[in-house]
């Protein structure tokens, strides 16, 4: 009886082990059949990712500013590489075996038939070696990709930015799963900012292995691979003549110049010196020439355009202008005396001459600094705080590359924080009148203030691209940027305007670069610098009765505004309205301006 019962037993647990490996094995058949499939695929092919070439980029004439050219890269799968081999391949590759073990090692994620980037621009001796040893050197290959490609007789470093490799924050942080281990970003300038435009759409081709990884042919005869969509183009405003003429005249200086078309913002050239060779970061880039970049007290990768802050010297006398006239201190032909200084307290603040009971415009002219010392104290901080922030200052332009800086603008809130509540003295706004003291602009602020005022209160936002064009299909996309009136009465601007005028027509700072051909105006200025030469400023537009471009001349330890800020943007100003022969000018102004 009791056999029977285990018997029993028996029987029923292995029916039912039974029953359990049919049901199992018909919901795989019946069910799982597709899914299974795709898993077992993922076993037998071998995925490879074709990654577009990245967008051009045109000028406003059509002409490349940047290309791309094609390069050899150095693939690892890693499931099928012998790591024998590991040491001839990285002394081959330049690399240590450290490096490349550990490159390796990262890795994360990819099919074990994939391969994976491990160097980019490699030269064609490599690729021979791994050609002719492939049999050897199970897991290596290579592939084509395109790198960029600078065709032109200067640099706009920071205009264009670079790429670099995708860090693991950055893939860990991304949105959705476009970017894998090794692909190349946008890290700065355009490159970055329109990264979404320029990167393309990455494609794949599908080739079937063997259980050993070698390659049988592609899978579907080529039907199921998925062709790459090449990254859009990028039209900017920038002209490319212009650009070369601005790079040569600041070079070997450090300091800044953007011009911009002041009906449209449209940014016609843009140079921050010193800069750096893009080309160095195209393909491979050298940890110790990067590290250079870094460590230069010079400081290559800052862009000085858009990053600075500096006083703005007697450019900003055109805002107290316009403040003083709309708060209702002055009128335009209202005067204040200058007698060639003025005393505050203990301290006597000098002029460069005496010029008497004048009016705003003749202030401008001659950039009488007793006018503005008088100025600030009667505009006082709350006034010169509005006035500034309306005409742009204290908060970012929109400018459409990264790292723009919003400057310092100075408010009542700031120095009760900085000195404490009610703490700090009104004589700050003597200094603060003239552009000086607690006071920094950026030279993108500085030609969006000067464009607005040459079109009488219009303001647009500086930008580079104007349309982003479909690489495949030729539709273009025009970019939509903020523009904005500066509502003040039409009477300030052209007595501004006017005064401005005479800095360049008639006995202002600038008259050495007055033109027979078109009729350029203009601010100098002069920023105090402790610890050095004074810092060179210039801004203006031509031609005065329609303004086609706008400039900031920005020259670090150049001296008085005249000697090198006035020059250089006269010349800039001259070329791009088609009047040519005025470059040597630059080099033969003296430093003898007083502003």
């Amino acid at each position: 009886m009791e056999l029977d019962k285990r018997k029993y037993v028996i029987y029923t647990f292995c029916f039912a082990v039974m029953a359990l490996f049919i049901t199992r094995l018909a919901y795989l058949q019946l069910f799982s059949s597709d899914e299974l499939t795709k898993e077992s695929n993922k076993n037998s092919i071998k995925t490879i990712t074709v990654t577009p070439p990245r967008g051009i980029m045109y000028d406003r004439n059509g002409k490349i500013l940047v290309d791309n050219k094609p390069s050899y890269t150095v693939t690892i799968t890693p499931n099928q590489f012998d790591k024998n081999n590991l040491a001839e391949i990285a002394s081959v590759l330049d690399l240590s075996p450290d490096t490349l073990e550990m490159t390796l090692k990262s890795i994360k994620g990819t099919n074990r038939f994939n391969p994976a980037k491990v160097k980019r621009d490699v030269d064609f001796r490599v690729i021979s070696f791994i050609a002719e040893n492939k049999d050897r050197l199970s897991g290596i290959d290579y592939q084509v990709d395109a790198i960029r490609y600078y065709p032109n007789n200067f640099r706009a470093s920071h205009s264009f930015g670079y790429c670099n490799e995708i860090s693991p924050k950055q893939l860990e942080k991304q949105i959705g799963d476009y970017y894998k281990q090794g692909d190349m970003i946008g890290s700065n300038g355009l490159e970055a900012n329109y990264e979404n435009y320029l990167r393309g759409v990455k494609g794949y081709k599908f080739i079937t292995v063997d259980v050993k990884g070698r390659e049988i042919g592609s899978l579907n005869d080529g039907n199921s691979d998925i062709p790459p969509v090449n990254g859009s183009d990028l039209i900017l405003g920038m002209d490319k003549d212009l650009q070369e003429l601005a790079e040569k005249l600041i070079s070997g200086k450090q300091g800044a110049i953007i011009a911009v078309d002041p009906r449209t913002g449209e940014i016609l050239c843009f140079v921050s010196k010193p800069d750096f060779d893009l080309s160095a970061f195209s393909g491979k880039t050298d940890s110790k020439v990067f590290a250079s970049l870094i460590n230069d007290p010079k400081k290559p990768l800052f862009n000085r355009v858009v990053q600075t802050k500096y006083p703005p010297g007697s450019t900003w006398k055109m805002m107290m202008s316009l403040a003083a006239l709309d708060a209702g201190i002055i009128t335009t032909t209202s005067t204040i005396s200058c007698p060639g200084s003025f005393v505050y307290g203990n301290r006597s603040f000098e002029d460069h001459g005496a010029y008497g009971s004048i009016n705003v415009v003749r202030a401008i002219e001659v950039s009488a600094n007793v006018f503005y010392y008088k100025l600030g104290l009667q505009i006082g901080i709350d006034n010169y705080y509005k006035y500034g922030k309306m005409l742009g200052f204290g908060t970012k332009t929109g400018i459409d590359i990264p790292n723009e800086t919003a400057g310092l603008l100075p408010s009542r809130e700031y120095f009760d924080k900085r000195y404490g509540e009610n703490k700090w003295s009104q004589g700050l706004m003597v200094s603060l009148g003239i552009g000086q003291g607690e006071l920094g602009v950026s030279p993108v602020q500085m030609v969006a203030y000067t464009a607005a005022i040459s079109m009488n209160g219009l303001y647009c936002q500086p930008h580079f691209v104007t349309k982003i064009r479909n690489s495949m299909t030729g539709e273009e996309e025009t970019v939509k940027y903020e523009q904005r009136r500066i509502d003040l009465p039409l009477k300030y601007y052209e007595a501004v305007k006017k005064g401005m005028y005479l800095v360049v027509n008639g006995s202002g700072t600038a008259s050495k670069v007055r033109s027979s051909d078109v009729i350029i105006s203009g601010k100098t200025g002069t920023a105090q610098n402790s610890s050095g030469k004074n810092h060179s400023w210039f801004v203006g537009f031509a031609p005065f009765d329609e303004p086609k471009i706008a400039i900031c001349v920005l020259g670090e330890f150049e001296g008085w505004g005249a000697s090198f800020g006035a020059p250089t943007a006269a010349a800039l100003m001259l070329r791009y309205l088609g009047i040519t022969g005025n470059e040597s000018d630059v080099k033969t102004v003296g430093d003898n301006s007083y502003d």
